[in-house]
């Protein structure tokens, strides 16, 4: 009886294996070729992040100081965010043959002029640039009795 128990345990294992579909492999999607698209530069005092999307906002690619391999206070440099936005947007002309932008900068890091002068040395036209920083305005008036 135990020599019963022990042919259906080591059979059930290789019942699953035979039965196992193979996997299907799914097909790569084309390149989308975008001619316009938009760079959205965040610029803080710790990192520069770079993103270029199309014009319904969907990202094509994205690059920060910190993904090229800069750490710590460097990543808040000028230097870095050049080499950030130089690397997003070559990926961007060379996958999706990308010819002019609109450029949004948001931030007040040191990396905001710098990556903006890196996207015209890689030869990709700037159409505008808008700068899209939210302003503070000490906000609504607090509930309850004014202090005299």
């Amino acid at each position: 009886m135990a020599e019963e128990e022990i042919k259906t345990a080591t059979a059930q294992p290789e019942a699953t294996e035979t039965t196992a579909a193979p996997k299907a492999k799914r097909e790569k999607k084309g390149k989308r070729i975008v001619n316009a698209g938009q760079v959205h530069i965040q610029a803080t005092f710790n990192n520069t992040i770079i993103s270029v999307t199309d014009k319904t906002g969907g990202v094509l690619t994205a690059s920060s100081a910190g993904a090229n391999g800069f750490r710590g206070s460097k990543k808040g440099t000028a230097f870095a965010a050049g080499v950030a936005a130089e690397k997003a947007l070559e990926l961007a002309k060379k996958n999706h043959a990308l010819n002019s932008v609109d450029v949004y900068v948001s931030g007040i890091g040191l990396g905001r002029d710098a990556a903006i002068r890196a996207i015209s040395t890689v030869g990709i036209k700037i159409d505008s640039i808008t700068d899209v920083t939210p302003i503070q305005h000490g906000g609504v008036r607090p509930k309850g009795e004014r202090k005299p």
